[in-house]
């Protein structure tokens, strides 16, 4: 029995995959709970369809991404904080700093997105990565100064 997954099924496929199955497993397990459905002409079609718009989504999302990773790349932003002694911060920068650092240069950037490796604890230059997509990357270098 063909039929078209409808979610990830583990061991089996992802979302808009045509698998073969057995009938009784297709028709008692993965058609009532909605995981699957029958490959008929018309679902083939419109899962055709489906995965089009889906694809045109995700290219337009990453272009975005591309553009506002131009704008990012490169980008050099300065934070003052507090030092004591051997130029060590009381407290570190966080990605919280940084996204407000950003929004400062007019930059709207999630927070979640700012990939800060380990603690930034002293003076200094670090290049931060700035994840905007799953393909797409930008670096920011970040000056912490007193």
């Amino acid at each position: 029995m063909d039929v078209i997954l409808t979610e990830d099924v583990p061991h089996l496929g992802n979302m808009g995959d045509l698998v073969t199955v057995k009938a009784g497993y297709g028709r008692n397990y993965l058609i009532p709970r909605g995981l699957a459905v029958l490959a008929t002409r018309g679902n083939k079609r419109e899962l055709a369809h489906t995965m089009r718009q889906i694809e045109a989504r995700r290219e337009r999302l990453r272009a975005g991404a591309e553009e506002v990773a131009r704008g990012l790349d490169g980008l050099a932003i300065t934070i003052a904080k507090q030092v004591g002694e051997e130029d060590r911060l009381f407290g570190s920068v966080t990605n919280r700093d940084i996204e407000a650092s950003l929004a400062a240069l007019g930059h709207e950037v999630d927070r979640r997105r700012i990939i800060v490796k380990e603690p930034i604890k002293s003076l200094g230059i670090y290049a931060v990565p700035v994840k905007l997509h799953a393909d797409v990357t930008a670096e920011v270098k970040v000056w912490v100064c007193a």
